[in-house]
This record gives C-alpha cells, structure tokens and sequence, in this order.
C-alpha cells in the first residue's frame, strides 16, 4: 500500500494535492509539518475524500503522557499512529493502551532514515542495523503493531511475524536530498514492505495523479 506524505503548511496546497490523489490506490500520511500548521481541518478533508489516514507524529514522551496525548487523537478518523520506539517498552505499552478499543494501528519509529551508520554510532554507539535490530526486540515485547523502518532493514523487519512495516525513504531517482538509507518502490514491496511513504517523489510531480498511478501500477506487478 502506498502512502503519500502530505508535508505542507498551507491547507489549499494540502488540499489540492489530496484532490489530485486517488483513496482506491493510497492512503495519506499527515505528520507533524501539516498537523502543527494546519490541524485538525486537513485531516478532516482528506478523510471525507475518503482516504485513510496515517497520523505521523512520532510521540515521544513519558509513558502516561504518550497515553494521554493518544487518547486526544483517537477521536480522529486516524488507521496508524506512531511513537518512537526509542521511547522503551512501558511506553509502547501506555500507547497501546490508549487505542484500546479502536481500530488504530501503533508503529514504532526504529530509526530515523536520515540517519546514516556514522550518526547512529556517534548517537546510539551502534551502527543502524544493530539499532534497529534492538528496536525490534523492543516493539515486540511491547506488542505494537509495527514499526517504521527504512527499507534497508526490511530483511530483520520480515523475521518478525508480529510486526507491519512502514517504509519511508523511497525515491524515484537520486534526488540528492536529505535522506540517507533510500531505495525504489519496487525493491522495497520485493523485500516485504507492507506500506511505502512517498511523499516529494509524488507531491513535487507536475503530474500527481499520474505519477501515482506510475508506481501503482509498477508496485502491483512487483
């Protein structure tokens, strides 16, 4: 499943590229940039056009206040959140807790993919694979349902049975831009992703609609 980010702080930019979407063959992703801009009202529209909805906030805080801040949001026509794993197990757990009841799925934010070896190791004294690999362990024993992952870590994401993965870091081409751990579309749905974010590759086209339709169609004979 594709997801387009959605990473503006105008609601009629937001809209307009929402309109040129199709929900039969995406879901949209709203994180922090357009939520903290735009708020409730884009998440709004785009539900009524009738797209699910990926709420990226990547929550990190104590656990009861992971909680509360989660159950602020799950009056919203939100299907995914996100929390950063980092945040340890009481507070995967608090957030699971907070959706209880509801049909939101949890995913745990690994590590960041604009994070490269060198940054991991000066950040976390491990490279990015061992990072994730105990992130992993850590949003198992948690529970949650999946977690965010760059599509370079796919392989360890697929050995365990229990979680989804979300990709981000997907790119059409080189674009020379700030993400580290990149790959295509094709190549990630080959190595299990579940769900792809794509935002720039597809909301930066002349051609929206039809860019989409490209990788769709591309994705759907991987």
């Amino acid at each position: 499943m594709i997801i387009v980010a959605i990473d503006e702080i105008s609601f009629n930019k937001a809209s307009s590229i929402i309109d040129n979407l199709d929900s039969t063959k995406c879901m949209v992703k709203i994180g922090s940039v357009a939520f903290n801009s735009i708020g409730h009202k884009v998440i709004d529209y785009a539900a009524k056009k009738g797209f699910d909805i990926f709420l990226d906030l990547k929550l990190h805080d104590i656990p009861n206040t992971v909680k509360k801040s989660i159950k602020g949001l799950t009056n919203l026509p939100i299907t995914m959140l996100t929390v950063h794993t980092s945040g340890g197990k009481d507070m995967m757990v608090a957030a699971m807790e907070a959706v209880s009841g509801t049909d939101i799925k949890v995913f745990g934010v690994t590590a960041l993919t604009s994070l490269n070896d060198d940054d991991t190791n000066k950040i976390y004294q491990r490279n990015a694979s061992d990072h994730v690999n105990a992130m992993l362990d850590l949003a198992e024993s948690a529970a949650i349902d999946g977690v965010v992952c760059s599509p370079h870590e796919l392989d360890l994401v697929s050995k365990r049975e229990s979680l989804l993965s979300i990709t981000p870091g997907i790119r059409l081409q080189d674009l020379n831009d700030d993400q580290s751990r990149v790959m295509s579309p094709e190549e990630a749905i080959n190595l299990g992703a579940n769900y792809l974010v794509i935002g720039r590759p597809i909301t930066q086209s002349d051609n929206i609609s039809g860019t989409l339709e490209d990788i769709f169609n591309k994705i759907s004979n991987s």
